[in-house]
């Protein structure tokens, strides 16, 4: 079973050009399942070629009852059923035992957002005189004027940035590259923070390309950012729900509000599928059946 995991991840490493948190994630989903083979089955000795659709049912069901949330149970077997895919192809198994699998049908959520009055409260909580202020309206900005995900925030090397043009080279999920634009804003607080950026090293002695650095002079992480937000979030008075993802929803809610065509959303998100981008239409439908059901006098009267 380990080998064939470990033969799987070094797949998806070297020939789909996986990312490492991709990789990690895999590892993780599939480590449990292994493990589930092991302790439901002890003394079986289980290998890939022995494993049934009775066996991957009983994952299933196991993993519900564990009460896990439907998504991480759809990633789970999500992950479950690539594995098996190329297990086939090598020919490590004849037929695939989880053509059959299906995950747990998922409840429709519309994106958390903020307003553009909330988010302008949150831009402003950032004390700008001070190093770290200065290097936290950075970040908030360019996560809203970008719509990055916050890995690929972290991920940002100064060779990646183009001040001249405010645009910015982005590693994606897969390693795809996209560029993104940086406004105004945003270019204006890289600005202030790339020299005080500068005078943080020196003062450290230490010397590296990551765009945002923590206290210590070394790159900074995506639970960093987290907790960043969450102090700011709580300085200007917004719903704690909010996370780094929810700027990149409200880069695309109010692009989609203010007319941007959706296949351009599209790509300045990195989707490779149109259908993500598509939930975004979905809010911006029910904030205008909102405003229609509050406004029209007829639209609640009885017929």
């Amino acid at each position: 079973m380990e080998q064939a995991l470990a033969e799987f991840l070094r797949s998806l490493g070297l020939e789909r050009n996986a990312s490492e948190l991709t990789v990690k994630s895999y590892r993780e989903d599939l480590t449990q399942a292994i493990e589930f083979f092991r302790t439901r089955y002890e003394g079986q000795s289980l290998t890939p070629a022995q494993i049934t659709s009775r066996h991957l049912r009983a994952f299933t069901v196991w993993l519900s009852e564990q009460q896990y949330a439907k998504t991480t149970v759809a990633r789970r077997i999500a992950a479950v059923r690539t594995w098996f895919k190329f297990l086939c192809r090598q020919g490590t198994v004849t037929a695939n035992p989880a053509d059959g699998l299906r995950a747990p049908r998922q409840d429709k959520k519309l994106p958390h957002f903020l307003s553009v009055d909330s988010l302008d409260r949150l831009l402003r909580a950032p004390n700008d005189l001070e190093p770290l202020g200065l290097r936290d309206r950075a970040i908030l900005e360019i996560l809203y004027s970008a719509g990055l995900r916050v890995s690929e925030l972290t991920g940002l090397n100064l060779v990646d940035i183009d001040l001249d043009a405010g645009m910015a080279t982005i590693r994606g999920k897969g390693k795809k590259e996209r560029l993104a634009f940086l406004g105004p804003a945003a270019m204006k607080a890289l600005k202030q923070w790339l020299p005080a950026r500068h005078a943080m090293l020196g003062e450290r002695m230490k010397k590296t390309d990551a765009v945002f650095l923590n206290k210590n002079g070394t790159r900074l992480t995506s639970r960093s950012v987290g907790r960043l937000l969450e102090k700011y979030l709580a300085m200007a008075g917004l719903d704690p729900r909010t996370s780094p993802h929810t700027l990149r929803h409200s880069f695309a809610t109010h692009l989609l509000d203010h007319g941007a065509d959706i296949r351009s959303v599209q790509e300045l998100l990195g989707h490779s599928s149109l259908a993500t981008t598509q939930i975004y239409t979905h809010v911006t439908t029910q904030r205008m059946k909102d405003s229609y059901d509050k406004a029209h006098p007829r639209a609640k009267k009885p017929v």
